[in-house]
């Protein structure tokens, strides 16, 4: 640990000593890692250090490694430092972040330090879940849809989501689906154009949800917690929920429960605005958000064939329903 970073964390922390640290995960492409350290003294048993060093060159996994991919993680993770500073600290209870306790951020390096989720009690990670669990992390984004409902998102994405389109020319140039090729800057257009935009998380998985270990439902306690911000920006909360629902169902559960995971979603939200007190058209925005729900659904569909021709994600739902609205979408 550089001397910078320790005395970083221990001044953030008020502890006197780092006991121990656990690298956690590697960044993608080599750019940091993601290390729990465990203290003494102090307010915090453990914090979370996310030190992101930027190389000369990416290494990329899928052969990415392209000039503009690289300038996309650097305002990625500028773009996180900025949401932690300035918009973090908006979230409450129903949608739990970590608390950010320090920033430096230079020209090539930016370390965040974090409050660590499993001292906080979310402490499971699962890559199979069940309905509860669903309907855990559609509560999760429902409040943090209502919670910056309006928002400008002032250094933020101007363009939520790691996939929209700006920033993807490569992927789309690769994508052998003229069709769908042709299409993407309608489908793009159609998002954009949402009246009612949020912000949204932009990389809002399975993997990036924090579980209590009782998730069950209903319970008075938030059941999960979210990390990973660095694609949040202004956008239709139905790339989120579309992103999410693909991440941890298959193609015949992605259908079968469509509706009902929608109508779940939406009664969360409607409750939400209406504790926040937001001043919106809760039936428009409903109206419109739900057709655009496939909009979405077919945006990332355009990303994933261009960027992995092979992927698992690309299936006959995803196929029906991105043509469905091709068909359908108007210039």
């Amino acid at each position: 640990m550089l001397p910078a970073i320790t005395n970083l964390v221990l001044s953030a922390t008020g502890a006197q000593t780092i006991v121990n640290s656990t690298v956690i995960q590697s960044l993608w492409s080599g750019y940091g890692q993601i290390v729990r350290l465990q203290l003494s003294g102090g307010t915090h048993s453990s914090v979370i250090l996310k030190h992101i060093k930027l190389p000369d060159a990416g290494n990329h996994p899928r052969g990415w490694n392209t000039g503009l991919s690289h300038q996309r993680k650097i305002r990625s993770y500028q773009v996180e430092a900025y949401w932690y500073q300035h918009y973090a600290a908006q979230c409450t209870s129903d949608c739990v972040v970590p608390v950010c306790l320090a920033v430096n951020a230079g020209i090539n390096e930016t370390v965040l330090v974090l409050t660590d989720l499993d001292a906080a009690g979310f402490d499971i990670r699962k890559s199979q879940v069940d309905i509860q669990g669903i309907y855990a992390c559609l509560d999760w984004l429902a409040s943090f849809h209502a919670t910056f409902l309006n928002s400008n998102a002032d250094g933020l994405w101007e363009c939520g989501s790691y996939w929209h389109l700006d920033t993807r020319p490569d992927e789309l140039a690769a994508l052998t689906d003229s069709v769908l090729r042709q299409a993407a800057p309608l489908i793009d257009q159609k998002l954009r154009q949402s009246r009612y935009q949020t912000l949204v998380h932009g990389d809002a998985k399975l993997a990036n949800f924090c579980f209590r270990p009782d998730s069950s439902y209903p319970s008075s306690l938030p059941r999960v917690a979210a990390v990973d911000f660095q694609y949040i920006g202004r956008g239709c909360g139905m790339k989120d929920v579309a992103y999410f629902i693909g991440s941890c169902l298959n193609e015949d559960e992605c259908e079968a429960m469509e509706s009902q995971l929608l109508d779940y979603y939406f009664s969360v939200l409607i409750d939400r605005i209406a504790e926040k007190k937001v001043s919106v058209n809760i039936v428009e925005l409903e109206h419109e958000w739900r057709e655009l729900y496939p909009v979405a659904w077919a945006d990332f569909h355009r990303f994933i064939k261009g960027w992995s021709p092979g992927h698992w994600k690309i299936n006959s739902y995803s196929e029906r329903l991105t043509k469905s609205v091709i068909k359908n979408i108007q210039p």
